[in-house]
Parts: C-alpha cells; sequence; structure tokens
C-alpha cells in the first residue's frame, strides 16, 4: 500500500494486515524504485497509512536507509510513529526493485549486523523485524539463502522474507522444506508478485505463513486511472466512465465525510464493553 486512502480499502475489504511497499511508495511520488526516496519520505508514508488504519503495519525499509546506526534511528522512528514491524533486505545501496537489474547483496555477516543493530534498538517487545532475502533475486543458490536466513535469526531476526521473481513457487517450497528441518518456529513470509496463480491455500501447504500482495493495489489504480483518462481523451466527455468508477458517496464513506456531513465526529467514539 501507499497511503491513507488504499489503507482504508484493505481495511473495509478484510484484509489481516498493511505492507507499506517501497514499490508503491516510490511511484506514487512518480519516482523509480531505486533509492532515491529519504527515510523521512518512507516514514511520512507509513505514518500517514498508521493514521488512517488498525490493522497492523508492516514498512518495508529498503536496505535500512544506512549502516547500523542509521537502522537502529530507523528502528527508533517507526515504533515512535506506531509502525508494527519494519522489514531490511540484504541488498547494498543503492538498491533496486528485485525485478530489476543491478541489484548486489551485503555480505552475509554484514547483513546480520544489521539486524542485531535493529533488534537492540527497539524498545517494544512487540515490534518486529523482519529480515528479507534476495538470495533468489542474484542467482544465489537455496544453500546460500538459507545460510543467510540462519545468521539473521541467529541475529535476532523475528521472521524471514524469502523472495523470487520465478514464475511459480518452487524456489520458495524448496526453501521452506529445507527451512522447517532447519529452524521451524520462525516464520516465512513471500511476496507472490511473478507467481501470482500460487493461491493464499497453497502457499500456507508448503510453509509460507503470510503472503504479501506488495503492488497489486497501486498497478490496478494506474490501470483504472488510465482507462478514465483514455476515455476522456477519445470522448471528450467522461459518461462513459461514470458507471465504472467509484461514486463520491463511496469516497465520503470511506474518509468518513458521511459522518461529519450527518452532523457526527469524523472519528466516532468507541463503544465501551
Amino acid at each position: 500500500m501507499h497511503d491513507g486512502l488504499s489503507a482504508l480499502l484493505v481495511e473495509k475489504c478484510g484484509l489481516e494486515g498493511i505492507w507499506v511497499s517501497g514499490l508503491a511508495v516510490s511511484a506514487a511520488q512518480g519516482v523509480a524504485d531505486a533509492g532515491l526516496l529519504t527515510m523521512t519520505e518512507f516514514l511520512a508514508a507509513a505514518t500517514q497509512i498508521r493514521m488512517s488504519c488498525s490493522l497492523p503495519v508492516v514498512a518495508d525499509v529498503d536496505s535500512g536507509f544506512g549502516d547500523v546506526n542509521v537502522v537502529q534511528r530507523m528502528v527508533r522512528l517507526y515504533e515512535q510513529h506506531g509502525i508494527d514491524a519494519v522489514c531490511i533486505e540484504d541488498k547494498q545501496f543503492p538498491k533496486r526493485n528485485s525485478f530489476s537489474s543491478g541489484n548486489r547483496l551485503e555480505s552475509p555477516e554484514a547483513f546480520a549486523e544489521k539486524i542485531a543493530a535493529a533488534k537492540a534498538a527497539q524498545r517494544d517487545a512487540e515490534f518486529m523485524v523482519i529480515a528479507r532475502h534476495e538470495s533468489f533475486i542474484v542467482g544465489e543458490s537455496l544453500d546460500q539463502a538459507l545460510g543467510r536466513a540462519e545468521l539473521s535469526v541467529a541475529a535476532g531476526a523475528d521472521a524471514i522474507l524469502i523472495h523470487s521473481k520465478k514464475s511459480c513457487a518452487g524456489e520458495i517450497e524448496a526453501f521452506c522444506r529445507e527451512w522447517r528441518t532447519m529452524d521451524g518456529s520462525v516464520p516465512v513470509f513471500a511476496v507472490p508478485t511473478t507467481f501470482h496463480s500460487a493461491e493464499g491455500a497453497d502457499l500456507r501447504k508448503i510453509g509460507v505463513s503470510a503472503a504479501i500482495y506488495a503492488n497489486q493495489l497501486i498497478r490496478a489504480s494506474v490501470s483504472a486511472a488510465r482507462q478514465m483518462l483514455e476515455c476522456l481523451v477519445e470522448n471528450d466527455s467522461l459518461s462513459e466512465a461514470e458507471d465504472r468508477i467509484a461514486g463520491v458517496d463511496e469516497l465520503f464513506e470511506l474518509t468518513g465525510m458521511s459522518r461529519i456531513a450527518a452532523g457526527g465526529l469524523w472519528i466516532p467514539p468507541r463503544t465501551e464493553l
């Protein structure tokens, strides 16, 4: 997700949590997902989302925005702003999107130091640090991916995100199968962007604790907006598109304007049990 409105939609549709996507946040600002935005810009997006919904918020923080000291400051700031978890990936700065070229990984030891620094900085015992491993993205072997993950867990990682750009979940399945024999207590997350035909039940069956749909919402919004604009350009009118776009009343309902219009409070009072 990338903004407060997308978070409102996710919560209304009954999903279990929010992923603040580096790609989506970057794209929403019209820039490439290549380490161009600052920590301040990423944190502002995550905070906007935190303020808009009650779901758990997991923030993609790229490679941590710097060295171990920057990582520690990042954890403190994200904690202070109510973010529930951060996900740090093992790429060198400047990172590139996983589905583009030019990615280089940190050494396993250097990345483990970042994870340890992040865990040392946190104050809230419930805050999670997720170690994202890109071994398969850059062509490393299963054994290398497992070795990296093992070091991250030894450094304190609360969960592992293993990434793949294959069109099927074979690499994820192989990782999970071996991981269960090594440290089955630490959950594994996956991002089925390219292996999108894998259903949630299939992923759970192979050992994935949670699937992260990281960029589909902003991609859908691009398609819908482009179709509406093309209709406007072609017809000099939006009459043909009006029944395919959300009504103003739906925006009012999502954002609380309906409550204000009815004389109520924007944020309704809590019901005491």
